[in-house]
């Protein structure tokens, strides 16, 4: 006990009803829960499997249970329940849960068994993928589940198109679910919930057993979890819970911060403490991180207070574009080394989408900079990048099959492996390339249905030629992009990870303009194409542990390092597109977490211009550099900000009003191409008859709000009902 402070002393000694804690970052949350439980076990004597601790990953639970074991004497913890949500659910669920209709050797099925089963249902409901994406109902079910909204509810609520198809679909799937004695991984969270409604015995029962719950992050449970955890706790009320309403960063994967903002609702005798003594970061860094989350409105006030001294003034990079911006990161990391002795793994570069790692992975490679990406992949190692540029290499050399075999159904044509190796026979037969084979496929005696499609495959290769003959790298992309709708295709599925992925190839399409503009005589596709294989056959730092680590904020949560570059900090890129209040008070809760990463050194960057769509833009400063005090902030010369004149203040957004945002947006831009749409949105009202590149023409049955966030639902011929972003979906007004 002689190693916590006087609040985590009280928190840890508070073992009686229900407790909060607030843990701020960096203030020992993870020491606070583990002493508490070996507290239980040695100093009040209870029985280790009277205790349930729940995580959110096998990391976590892991660590717990060491740490818990080294207080302890090893084996004084056995009969510990510990665990991630999913693995604990999982084990009550092998116990009881043929009280429900299932075998308890039952199947856990993951994400791409998910797939399946819902990609059968779908055929059996005669729904094609084309109108309804399988990411996009996955991830409805997926968010239902997480809300605890089951079939016949969402069917209730189903509004468009999409979700009135999910909603049968959902029922299926559930239905298919229990035929195979199988459950996905959202339904580890809900099925508890429908054992304990249908049976209260078994509630009751665990109930019994569980005298005391613990739950790490709890800012970061959603509804499903939560009401487990309710109902679990309501006999002894001993539930604790740990977490920071200021690190809720997670609201699109289903998080619910009122869970934890309203803890205090659901209990109120409910004891709180908040644990605000950082021991990771210096003050200045702190002070960065106070003054910008302390403008949020929905929190539960907290200031941290550092452990350290003041430290240095936060250091503000300036750059005129977004090469510019990685060149200084990677001046700064060289100069660091050089005078302070740092190592590479001391240093961590933030962004906040994954597409923006691109130019400052070129950078390091041109620096002999050693790093690594955590959370996804090398840019030029993303599917989505390998099948475009594919696309580029067949261009060049229709001899190459690989490239051939990789983007003859990206976007997808029906062209089954049967059908290529018919092509593959024809080709020998007639002693001619696997290209030549598909141009001849009317001579090969196969069905309609694969010739049209291996002509529409062949027309969009023939076009992309035509335009490389005498184009730019980046009109050929764009007229790819064009021609097969691929980023539209993206959008509409509407994921997380499809959004992603659209991100990423507009990223390439910025990269060709950008390639373009610079070598506008001797910018052959073939100079492109070699620059990309030398990146993509870099191979990230495997051997050692010396490398400069790449990863949005979103993945840096959890980690520290003693000096850190937030890029990217401009208006809709960080924050990112949010207009409405909730959205950005999340934007400035990750915000928070990425400054509250930083041990030593903070680095905060913007560019004046950067490559959206393919096109330079104009950029704001992040209105994040405003709310933080200028007197904590220097320049790269080592000026503070405060020391600046007024004006130049004021020119910069940081007059001593504060920033001011624009009221409106800069203009949208078009999905496929980059260029700005045509139509106006001025014209956009009930009756409107609009073309859409995927789902083709339709009328507007309702318009939703207006400027950045208007929304229309629209009737189409094909496709049904659906409700699009104006902003983004590039509508044609044809009426």
């Amino acid at each position: 006990m002689n190693d916590l402070n006087d609040v985590q002393r009280n928190a840890v000694t508070a073992t009686t009803g229900p407790v909060m804690v607030l843990a701020g970052a960096g203030s020992g949350k993870t020491r606070v829960i583990t002493y508490r439980i070996a507290y239980l076990i040695r100093n009040e004597g209870i029985d280790p499997q009277n205790i349930l601790a729940l995580t959110f990953t096998n990391k976590a639970a892991g660590e717990m249970r060491h740490r818990i074991d080294t207080l302890l004497h090893r084996g004084s913890s056995s009969g510990l329940w510990v665990g991630t949500f999913h693995s604990v659910f999982a084990r009550l669920l092998r116990n009881y849960i043929d009280l429900i209709g299932y075998n308890r050797s039952f199947s856990i099925f993951d994400t791409d068994d998910s797939k399946s089963l819902i990609r059968q249902s779908m055929a059996e409901l005669n729904i094609s993928h084309e109108s309804v994406p399988v990411n996009t109902v996955q991830g409805m079910i997926s968010r239902a589940k997480n809300s605890f909204i089951l079939p016949s509810e969402f069917q209730r609520s189903a509004g468009d198109y999409n979700q009135q198809k999910t909603a049968q679909i959902y029922e299926l799937y559930t239905k298919k679910l229990k035929e195979q004695n199988a459950l996905d991984f959202d339904d580890l969270l809900i099925k508890p919930l429908e054992l304990f409604n249908a049976h209260p015995e078994v509630l009751e029962e665990l109930q019994g057993l569980f005298r005391y719950i613990m739950i790490d992050e709890y800012q970061d449970t959603n509804r499903a979890q939560y009401l487990v955890a309710k109902m679990l706790a309501k006999k002894h009320h001993n539930i604790f819970v740990v977490g920071d309403d200021a690190q809720s960063i997670y609201s699109w994967r289903g998080a619910d911060i009122t869970n934890i903002l309203n803890f205090q609702d659901d209990y109120p005798d409910a004891q709180t403490f908040k644990l605000v003594e950082n021991y990771r970061s210096t003050g200045n860094i702190l002070h960065a991180a106070n003054n910008v989350i302390s403008r949020n409105q929905r929190q539960i006030k907290k200031e941290l207070i550092s452990h350290r001294d003041l430290g240095e003034p936060l250091t503000l990079i300036e750059a005129s574009n977004e090469r510019h911006e990685a060149e200084r990161v990677g001046e700064n990391i060289r100069l660091l080394r050089m005078k302070q002795s740092f190592e590479f793994r001391d240093f961590a570069i933030f962004y906040r989408t994954n597409a923006q790692s691109r130019v400052l992975e070129d950078t390091m490679r041109q620096h002999r900079i050693p790093y690594r990406i955590f959370g996804s992949v090398s840019f030029y190692k993303r599917r989505e990048i390998k099948d475009a540029v594919a696309y580029l290499r067949f261009i060049l050399n229709e001899r190459d099959s690989e490239s051939l075999l990789r983007i003859i159904n990206f976007p997808p044509r029906k062209i089954g492996d049967v059908s290529l190796n018919k092509l593959r026979e024809f080709a020998e037969e007639q002693d001619i390339c696997l290209y030549d084979a598909i141009l001849r496929a009317e001579d090969g005696g196969f069905q309609a249905r694969l010739v049209n499609a291996l002509a529409s495959f062949s027309s969009v290769i023939e076009r992309l030629k035509v335009t490389a003959e005498g184009g730019t790298v980046f009109e050929v992309l764009t007229e790819l992009f064009d021609l097969t709708s691929i980023p539209l295709l993206l959008q509409a599925e509407n994921t997380p990870e499809s959004l992603a992925r659209h991100e990423n190839l507009q990223e390439l399409l910025s990269m060709a303009r950008d390639f373009s503009d610079h070598n506008p005589d001797a910018g052959s596709l073939g100079d492109f194409l070699e620059n990309i294989s030398l990146a993509s056959d870099y191979q990230e730092t495997q051997d050692t542990d010396n490398y400069v680590s790449l990863m949005t904020v979103h993945a840096a949560k959890g980690l520290e390092f003693p000096v850190v570059f937030v890029t990217g900090l401009e208006e809709r890129l960080f924050p990112l597109n949010c207009y409405e209040a909730e959205e950005l008070e999340e934007e400035r809760r990750l915000f928070y977490v990425a400054v509250t990463r930083a041990e030593e050194k903070i680095f905060l960057s913007w560019a004046q211009s950067r490559y959206l769509y393919g096109q330079p833009q104009h950029c704001i400063k992040s209105l994040f550099i405003s709310e933080i005090d200028s007197s904590i902030i220097q320049t790269e010369a080592g000026v503070l900000l405060s020391d600046r004149p007024e004006k130049e203040r004021a020119s910069s957004g940081l007059s001593s009003r504060g920033y001011q945002p624009k009221s409106a947006p800069p203009p949208a831009l078009s999905a496929a191409s980059g260029s700005q749409p045509k139509p106006s949105r001025q014209g956009m009202r009930e009756g409107t008859m609009v073309h859409h590149a995927v789902f083709g023409p339709g009328t507007v049955v309702e318009v939703q709000g207006s400027g950045s966030k208007q929304k229309v639902k629209i009737r189409f011929r094909s496709a049904g009902e659906k409700t699009l972003m104006v902003q983004y979906a590039n509508l044609k007004i044809v009426q």
